[in-house]
């Protein structure tokens, strides 16, 4: 059934503390929020909503709540606090670890939390959870202005803030969450407070970047930096371990106003590369520099230096044009993540081996190199680690179905150890679940204990727990 706020009778029982009947919680639902109430009742609509681009399709919630406004968000966590419910929170539903989605829990579905609000002269925006990058950035772009939210379009911006955000503006202006000025959250008592580094700091320090283990962020407010000359695309080399290795020393000496990302894979059937090369193994670079042409174009010839470009598609052009994917494919998969210090021709070698001859429809190795603007703030400035690393990798092997998810899951691992250079440390976005890496990894140690403390002070019961869980501190 699809339910709607309106017209519905709910005992008092419903709103008791204890465990609500299926039956009660569904109604209790459609009487408090404005928004849509999907049920595996309404067959159609719910095999849609309750998937994700990582999920599986056997993963069955109970419901998906699409929340219009913030009190949608409070009557949603009320009731999943109230009857005991896990609660899955999805913004753009493109967790590589699938948490948008639960079996037999609640889903609660932000993509209509769309208001944004631009002010250009105090550089300023105020957007709603369930925009999508493409939606900000083309919207800020019109004033030649922008906030970095990785490298696609189609990334929820709620959820990429959370976790720290690196993507193609990093190295010049910092992750999503050092241009993060406020967000507005719902917390696991119903509350909803505003929060920055003035009011209730110690949650404002925890939200950048330990995920979606402290409440709801219904809207945020970023600071907008300047884009108003933007070069970049895509340069696709061969995949050779001297190429490889060098792409990567080169994005470790250019000027922080370049950054990019190196991407392994077999290549696509794209229309821009020569057909002989479909299949084999390339190297997809990205670059994005912030400033004038003629130094970019400085800036960018070592990586054309490296080797013929089977193409090279880097313009001048607007930021928001620079952003890939609009939209991204269902699909089943495995991901790993680490950070690295180097990479040599040997391990490059190991790497492109891997790519060229992994299991499934298709795999990659995604390198990106780190420092620039992400290194200028102090160590323990968020709850985001590991400022003075390097790289961070992202590796992900496709499979067709679940009965293929072992083999996929052995060539992300295999790899994986292959990049350990005595390093556990992860990046909380690229950590796929489950997996050899803990949620405990992904952050320093003194950092892990302070989130931890602050989970126990704004959610004791451990109400937010799908995700990469950070459980409270107790005693």
């Amino acid at each position: 059934m699809i339910l709607h706020g309106a017209g519905v009778t709910v005992g008092a029982g419903c709103h008791g503390v204890g465990m609500d009947s299926t039956e009660a919680l569904i109604a209790r639902l459609a009487s408090t929020v404005s928004g849509a109430v999907i049920t595996p009742e309404q067959a159609e609509e719910y095999a849609v909503a309750r998937l994700t681009e990582a999920s599986h399709p056997d993963v069955r919630p109970l419901a998906i709540v699409r929340a219009r406004d913030v009190a949608d968000v409070r009557a949603v966590v009320d009731a999943a606090r109230g009857s005991g419910t896990v609660l899955a929170v999805r913004g753009g539903g493109h967790s590589a670890a699938a948490h948008g989605t639960v079996e037999g829990g609640l889903v609660l579905d932000l993509s209509g939390l769309r208001g944004l609000s631009i002010d250009p002269d105090s550089r300023t925006a105020r957007a709603g959870a369930g925009l999508t990058a493409g939606d900000y950035v083309r919207a800020a772009g019109e004033h030649g202005l922008a906030t970095g939210f990785g490298d696609t379009a189609a990334v929820g911006i709620a959820g990429i803030t959370l976790g720290g955000g690196v993507g193609l503006l990093s190295r010049r202006y910092g992750l999503t969450i050092d241009a993060l000025l406020s967000a507005e959250v719902v917390t696991a008592d119903g509350r909803v407070r505003e929060v920055d580094a003035d009011r209730e700091p110690d949650l404002f320090w925890a939200l950048r970047g330990g995920g979606g283990n402290l409440g709801v962020v219904t809207a945020m407010t970023f600071r907008l930096d300047d884009v108003s000359q933007t070069t970049g695309g895509p340069l696709v080399l061969p995949a050779t371990p001297d190429v490889l290795a060098g792409f990567l020393a080169a994005a470790g000496r250019a000027p922080r106003e370049l950054t990019t990302i190196a991407t392994l894979m077999p290549c696509p059937p794209v229309p821009f590369v020569a057909t002989e090369h479909h299949g084999s193994p390339v190297l997809f670079g990205t670059l994005v520099h912030v400033g004038p042409p003629e130094e970019a174009e400085q800036a960018i010839a070592a990586f054309r230096a490296l080797a013929t470009p089977l193409a090279d598609l880097i313009r001048p052009a607007p930021y928001a044009d620079l952003l890939g994917w609009e939209e991204i494919p269902r699909m089943t998969f495995v991901s790993r993540t680490n950070f690295l210090e180097r990479v040599d021709e040997q391990l490059a070698a190991d790497v492109i081996r891997a790519v060229a001859d992994g299991p499934g429809p298709t795999r990659l190795v995604q390198l990106r190199v780190l420092g620039g603007a992400i290194s200028d703030p102090a160590e323990d400035a968020t709850a985001f680690g590991f400022r003075d690393r390097s790289m961070v990798s992202y590796l992900s092997c496709m499979a067709t179905g679940p009965d293929t998810l072992a083999e996929a899951t052995q060539w992300a691992d295999d790899l994986l150890a292959a990049l350990d250079q005595g390093d556990r440390a992860a990046y909380v976005n690229f950590l796929g679940s489950p997996g050899p890496v803990a949620p405990a990894d992904a952050y320093p140690p003194a950092t892990w204990e302070r989130l931890r403390a602050v989970k126990a002070a704004y959610d004791p019961g451990n109400l937010f727990r799908h995700n990469h869980n950070i459980p409270p501190a107790t005693g």
